[in-house]
């Protein structure tokens, strides 16, 4: 009688299905109390069956938490875990139970295509998760995934949308995210040797539950027509992730555009992950890119800190132009989220080395913030509305960004080729202001260089789907540029690269026009040669912008 009462069935999907994830790693979890052990196994169907004891029922209810060792885990780096691992998740979900791992563990997690689904706090702790990606069933699949039980739906009645509009017509059950799109309209038509056709336009944003936007992240289009539109209610609780080290065996599979996605993948609002350690090993003369370790979609307030992550090692490839390119590769990848910040975080490889690629990668992204980290490159591919780099440190790849808003870099080192390079494969554009305050720029970390604070290229003949713009206010101040180690014919830093060598005289015509900026403020700019800073190379291009020395 007891065993049929607490025979229960749960079926668990994802909320989100993004670019990276596998459309159904985990199939059917199939909850029992039938049997008197606690055990976790594969039926032929691919569903993972879970059948927990009553005795441990109850010390489960007691303790309020379960380890990975009650579901068989046996943690001795030899034996594959996933399953024991996902069905604790899995029953832990099920019943607001918190997650441990056992102290000093070693579980290895091998080919099998099974995710763990994480809906509760987890604390990793001292344990040590190996990933063996060199022979994998699925290498879309996330090994771990942090989602939502709510429930994203379909808002009817939205036809239009206005860039910073404040208010939608929609009653929502609480605080949500809502995307948008038009696949009518084309943007981020990529140029260069990674050209592609563009993207479907689209945004993301937060609204109450009367409609109200949060003006901290704005609409940042006019969509004259929407083709979808969903909300997803945003989860009021913060979930917390701690602690864990992690060591990912790098594939060694052919260099092609193939993104490995065995990783930590957050699709619910409102997490933190403190202290994680992330590593890779095994890296050889070839292999695919990784599409990050951490990887974050489609969600809001998602703060990491006090972690330690891996560039990874930079393989070449033939782009979609038919030239050779060096392929990006990420341990960081934000896509279609908010409000996302890394705080006192940095990386194991030097972050100077140029056979390892940045860091870190973003699309669809609004309010990034790095504060206090020692990260290869901050990055923005396909726009972000609002960035702050501030007490930090970045190396080789320097900041890559387009977008619009506000960039803030302050308090921090820049060892890049630039302070900024405003990406030319999207349009070199930033539509907003760019503040540099309080910063020490050495170029090319400290090789022979002419320095430049922001780089670029437009020659306004590739229509981007979008008009594109130079920050309209550009603020530099108090900054020590080290430009020591200067070629013998270096006459000094320039405030811009030369954007377009052709576009020297006014018969040049652009046939999308470049919208320049406005003003440059210049305030206690120094130098270790001694030599003035200077517009540009390119004077003509930049003639009409403003330059005001205090």
């Amino acid at each position: 009688m007891m065993k049929n009462l607490l025979l229960l069935f749960f079926v668990f999907t994802s909320v989100f299905v993004s670019q990276g994830e596998s459309k159904n790693p985990l199939g059917t979890v199939v909850i029992t109390s039938d049997k008197d052990i606690t055990q976790v196994h594969s039926n032929e169907k691919g569903e993972l069956i879970v059948n927990v004891s009553p005795n441990d029922i109850l010390k489960f209810k007691e303790n309020k938490l379960v380890k990975y060792s009650d579901f068989g885990a046996k943690g001795d780096g030899k034996t594959d875990d996933i399953e024991a691992i996902a069905g604790a998740h899995a029953y832990a979900n099920e019943h607001s139970l918190k997650v441990k791992a056992d102290d000093g563990a070693s579980y290895y997690i091998g080919k099998k295509d099974r995710t763990a689904y994480i809906q509760t706090d987890t604390d990793f702790g001292t344990a040590t998760f190996i990933i063996d990606d060199t022979n994998v069933d699925n290498l879309k699949a996330a090994v771990f995934t942090v989602n939502s039980n709510l429930k994203p739906f379909k808002l009817e009645g939205i036809a239009t949308l206005k860039r910073n509009q404040k208010k939608i017509n929609a009653s929502l059950p609480g605080t949500s995210l809502i995307t948008v799109s038009n696949s009518n309209v084309k943007h981020y038509i990529r140029y260069g040797s990674n050209q592609d056709n563009g993207s479907a336009q689209s945004d993301i944003f937060i609204v109450d539950k009367n409609g109200k936007v949060d003006m901290d992240a704005p609409i940042i289009w006019d969509f004259d027509e929407i083709t979808e539109i969903m909300a997803l209610p945003i989860d009021e609780e913060t979930l917390t992730i701690t602690g864990g080290h992690f060591i990912t065996i790098a594939n060694k599979a052919e260099s092609k555009y193939n993104y490995y996605s065995r990783n930590l993948l957050v699709n619910r609002s409102n997490v933190i992950i403190d202290g994680l350690e992330h590593k890779v090993t095994g890296e050889g003369e070839h292999g695919a890119p990784y599409g990050g370790f951490l990887s974050i979609r489609n969600c809001s307030y998602v703060t990491v800190k006090n972690t330690i992550l891996t560039g990874h090692k930079t393989y070449s490839t033939i782009g979609s132009a038919g030239n050779p390119v060096t392929m990006g590769t990420y341990d960081i990848l934000v896509g279609n989220a908010l409000n996302v910040s890394f705080i006192n975080c940095s990386q194991t490889n030097d972050i100077d080395d140029r056979d390892y690629w940045g860091i870190m990668g973003s699309n669809y992204c609004k309010n990034l913030l790095f504060d206090n980290c020692t990260f290869s490159r901050f990055d923005a591919h396909k726009g972000v509305a609002n960035a702050t780099i501030r007490n930090s440190t970045l190396g080789h790849m320097g900041i890559n960004a387009i977008g619009s808003g506000t960039l803030l870099v302050e308090n921090s080192t820049l060892r890049g080729r630039s302070i900024v390079n405003l990406r030319s494969d999207y349009g070199s554009t930033w539509q907003g202001e760019l503040i540099i305050r309080n910063c020490v720029f050495i170029p090319n970390g400290g090789k022979s260089s002419s320095a430049a604070l922001i780089s670029g290229s437009y020659s306004g003949q590739h229509n981007f789907g979008y008009t594109s713009y130079m920050p309209e206010k550009i603020t530099i101040e108090n900054l020590q540029i080290d430009d020591s180690n200067h070629p013998e014919d270096y006459n000094g830093p320039v405030i811009f690269t030369n954007f377009n060598s052709k576009n020297t005289n006014a018969s040049y015509q652009e046939k999308y026009p470049y919208v320049l900026s406005k003003k440059v403020i210049l305030k206690d700019v120094t130098t270790k040669s001694g030599k003035e800073i200077r517009l540009s190379e390119n004077s003509f291009m930049f003639n009409e912008i403003k330059v005001i020395r205090k």
